[in-house]
């Protein structure tokens, strides 16, 4: 957007042709020299001495537009906005058991269900985020942050093996919620994937979530894994590593009774997109409502048309006092 601080001076464009009209018909009612005739300076004025004559004039022509629109004070818009917004403080909660090895999901559940909250970690701009990992205990992975570089990078890292084996849903859900609690967002979240029932912890996955509603924490939680078996990759003795087929054995009243006590919602995911798909609607459920403050501010932008006025009327000055010098 391109607006003129002082319009008004454009009208002196104007002058400008009557200018011409005046100096043109000033040099035709008085001439330097006389001739008795005028046939033999007429066939002397061709070819590149005509435009020798004109250059002048138009030179300084293009100064005073240049000029003018200098003075009309030319200037840009930079439109910017402040973005006035309370964030959602979001904990996911990711099961590092060996069964999330599995391979019904695409390469297996756990790779999968990292690659999907990557993504949704990336969509999340005005949100602090945080990573909590569980099997036989739990830990926090990442603390509660903006930096989604950062989370991102520590999901991948995220690998079954890292600690004891086993499910403990409730320690994981706890830990989440533990840091939560001194958050001062105006949403609270968990977001819990597991493709077991609880089997490990001092914390049961109810008890967590009393925990979770008694601090206003909104926990949405995810079973992963098809119905019915799966094949599990397991290292035997001799360090071979083979496939036993196990029942998916995901307890999804508890998980239920988990969401609806927090005010959440419980998902199953039994394929890659699917798993997607519930994330992409956990996105739209926890939307932050965004105030936006719209200003304008203008820039000056007459510099360079100040500066080219002044170089053609230099340039115009020069060749009339050395190679395009009238006689008197």
């Amino acid at each position: 957007m391109i607006r003129f601080q002082d319009p008004w001076v454009l009208g002196l464009l104007l002058l400008i042709p009557l200018a011409l009209w005046y100096r043109n018909r000033r040099d035709r009612s008085t001439g330097a020299l006389r001739f008795s005739a005028v046939d033999t300076v007429e066939d002397v004025g061709g070819g590149v001495a005509r435009w020798k004559q004109w250059l002048p004039g138009a030179l300084r022509v293009l100064a005073a537009v240049a000029m003018v629109f200098a003075l009309a004070r030319p200037q840009t818009s930079v439109s910017s906005q402040n973005v006035l917004t309370e964030g959602i403080d979001i904990v996911m909660v990711m099961d590092l058991s060996s069964s999330m090895l599995a391979e019904d999901l695409e390469p297996n559940r756990l790779e999968a269900a990292k690659l999907v909250a990557t993504d949704f970690v990336s969509g999340r701009l005005n949100d602090r985020i945080g990573v909590v990992a569980f099997a036989g205990k739990a830990f926090t992975q990442s603390p509660l942050t903006f930096d989604r570089n950062v989370v991102q990078n520590l999901l991948f890292e995220l690998e079954s093996g890292m600690i004891e084996d086993g499910t403990a849903v409730g320690m994981g859900l706890a830990t989440a919620v533990k840091r939560l609690e001194a958050s001062e967002a105006a949403s609270r979240v968990a977001i819990l994937i597991t493709d077991g029932s609880n089997n490990r912890g001092e914390i049961g996955p109810l008890t967590a979530a009393q925990m979770a509603e008694a601090l206003g924490v909104r926990v949405y939680t995810i079973g992963v894994g098809t119905r019915g078996q799966a094949r599990v990759p397991v290292t035997d003795d001799r360090g071979r590593r083979r496939y036993i087929t196990t029942e998916v054995d995901i307890d999804e009243e508890s998980l239920q009774a988990v969401a609806e006590r927090t005010g959440g919602r419980y998902f199953r995911a039994t394929d890659n997109q699917s798993l997607a798909a519930i994330y992409e609607e956990i996105d739209q459920l926890e939307t932050t409502e965004i105030e936006v403050e719209n200003f304008t501010r203008f820039e000056e932008r007459f510099p360079p048309f100040l500066l080219t006025g002044l170089l053609l009327l230099t340039l115009e000055l020069t060749l009339t006092r050395t190679i395009l010098r009238r006689l008197p």
